[in-house]
């Protein structure tokens, strides 16, 4: 597994992230732990989650993905082999949400407990709060790293001025920077990160990891019609805004492109995504391990320049 730097953090993380969204949500437990046995075998040592995962389902309070990971990571015994990512800022309801410093440090001891361990690698905000001053934010994850609970912080869904000032702000003040930024992006989602947002991440060596880098499973191939919506829980809610002759052009180019290299269009969507020299890493979950082969396919996929380029002119 190909390794790179996550912009100025110290850390060294591979250039696929698995994301455990799906934990106590479409997986269960016993599941789960199958999956990330297969993961790690694979050299996939860089997991995502968040606090809120996965709060949206009946039942659930959030932080059932943590709790999954921190069973399974206390069972194995490797906790020291995983790079861990995980964020805070979601509504996790009772007024628990954004970035002020008093929830912060709540946050993080509520996190480190499930996770079942004593420091988070990397700390996210999963989403700007505007209520907040910057200032005072970062000041409370420089508290968090001097007290050694937490490695490094990286942003998620900040616009690229929000991004550039608290930059500026950490630059000005001496207090950590975000060292990544978490944007969607993929060959459906390409706008919203390309562009300012992609030259404030080059411009500043920041690192990049991109969420729904599958478009919630659409790139898979798996839905080409209304009626494969149902082939998963995530199909009714995010694919149908992909059925158009966009996608369908998309999903073309993908088979030719997967057909040239014997690989399957999920790979080829996440190679394309590595090959875009701005990103680190793109985060995919599975929910089965003979799925995972996908995912370590693309690792190893390198496409050609004309290739690459016939993706780029179908999503365009």
């Amino acid at each position: 597994m190909k390794h790179r730097p996550l912009g100025r953090s110290g850390l060294t993380v591979p250039t696929f992230c698995f994301g455990c969204n799906v934990f106590g949500w479409t997986v269960d437990e016993a599941s789960s732990f199958r999956l990330l046995d297969t993961v790690l075998d694979h050299g996939m040592t860089f997991l995502d989650t968040a606090d809120v995962y996965s709060r949206w389902v009946p039942g659930h309070s959030g932080g059932e993905s943590e709790a999954i990971i921190g069973k399974w990571m206390k069972a194995r015994g490797n906790r020291n082999r995983i790079i861990l990512a995980t964020k805070v800022g979601m509504d996790m309801g009772d007024g628990n949400v954004g970035l002020k410093p008093d929830y912060i440090a709540r946050a993080v001891e509520d996190s480190l407990r499930r996770l079942q361990t004593d420091t988070i690698d990397l700390y996210q905000s999963h989403k700007d709060d505007e209520t907040t001053p910057q200032e005072e934010t970062l000041a409370a994850y420089d508290r968090l790293i001097k007290a050694g609970k937490i490695r490094a912080i990286g942003a998620s869904n900040f616009s690229a001025e929000r991004l550039k000032d608290a930059l500026d702000i950490s630059a000005k003040n001496g207090l950590p920077r975000y060292d990544s930024m978490q944007p969607e992006y993929s060959l459906m989602e390409r706008a919203s990160y390309e562009g300012a947002l992609q030259n404030v991440c080059e411009d500043n060596d920041v690192g990049v990891i991109t969420f729904f880098s599958l478009a919630a499973g659409f790139l898979t191939g798996k839905y080409r019609s209304e009626a494969d919506f149902s082939k998963s829980p995530r199909g009714v809610r995010g694919i149908p805004k992909y059925m158009n002759p966009r996608g369908m052009r998309i999903l073309a180019s993908l088979d030719e492109v997967a057909a040239e290299t014997g690989t399957e269009p999920a790979a080829v969507a996440l190679a394309w995504l590595m090959a875009k020299p701005s990103v680190t890493a793109p985060i995919a979950s599975a929910t089965k391990p003979e799925h995972v082969t996908t995912l370590v396919a693309a690792t190893k996929l390198e496409l050609t320049k004309s290739q690459v380029e016939c993706l780029d002119a179908a999503s365009a």
